[in-house]
């Protein structure tokens, strides 16, 4: 009876998509020939392909390959810069974790999250920690990334506590744990400031300069609202953006106490 119900519940969630949002709904349209193509391949397949099994994808016959822009220049450039600095370590807070499988592959990654990854990979270790409060001793990461995380911070989102100065607690620790002459690699929503309850913030660039004071800025790249990825760019080409992901290579720089 429990094997019946979970694949009734399994079926019944895949054709639910069709309805219950809206890319399901603008390739409606295709549920007709999908039902055609079933019958037509099922009467000449040797495995077989039962209507208890359908798992219709209405919108993957694109002209192109989709991707979405943000996350696939950010993953593109960070492998980029640990690539030519090889550090003999790297930590990462919250980022997007199939692209922090794949660098764990040549530089040994700790990734930390207020939701912990469980996963047992070379090269990975994976354990809990809130952005706001991080355990790491002050000054003593040398390579530090955080892409599209920091606008999250304090909307409960994910879980962690409301707080409308989350992302401002969170930068001081990024800022804070980076080792004098470290690097850090982050990557905000840049362009017409504001709060898009509770999925994210959308920063200025002026408000991220501000939010990391203590540091340089030695880089900013850019994939603007049209998904074209400037890399190196001028930083004010994201002023008159809309939803933009900035890329922002700070470094500590070691201040002379003397003057």
């Amino acid at each position: 009876m429990l094997n019946i119900r979970s694949k009734l519940l399994t079926l019944l969630s895949r054709w639910a998509g069709l309805v219950l949002n809206l890319r399901g709904v603008l390739f409606i349209y295709r549920l007709v020939p999908f039902v055609l193509q079933w019958r037509r391949f099922a009467s000449r397949s040797e495995i077989a392909a039962p209507t208890s099994d359908l798992y219709p994808c209405l919108s993957d016959a694109t002209i192109k390959t989709g991707f979405d822009p943000h996350y696939f220049f950010q993953a593109a450039w960070l492998a980029r810069k640990l690539a030519a600095s090889r550090p003999p370590n790297h930590t990462d807070i919250g980022s997007e974790v199939g692209m922090v499988g794949v660098i764990s592959a040549f530089v040994p990654i700790e990734f930390l999250d207020i939701r912990p990854l469980d996963v047992p990979l070379k090269g990975l270790s994976c354990r809990k920690d809130n952005l706001t409060s991080l355990t790491l001793p002050s000054d003593s990461v040398e390579s530090l990334s955080c892409l599209h995380v920091l606008e999250h911070i304090g909307l409960g989102r994910y879980g962690d506590p409301l707080d409308p100065d989350g992302h401002v607690k969170a930068a001081g620790e990024l800022s804070r744990v980076l080792a004098y002459n470290g690097n850090l690699y982050l990557s905000v929503p840049v362009g017409r400031e504001r709060a898009c309850f509770n999925a994210h913030r959308v920063f200025s660039v002026d408000t991220v300069r501000k939010l990391f004071s203590t540091l340089d800025l030695s880089e900013f790249a850019l994939v603007d609202d049209h998904g074209r990825f400037e890399p190196n760019t001028d930083a004010s080409l994201a002023d008159s953006c809309e939803y933009a992901c900035g890329l922002f290579h700070f470094v500590k720089r070691q201040r002379d106490v003397s003057v």
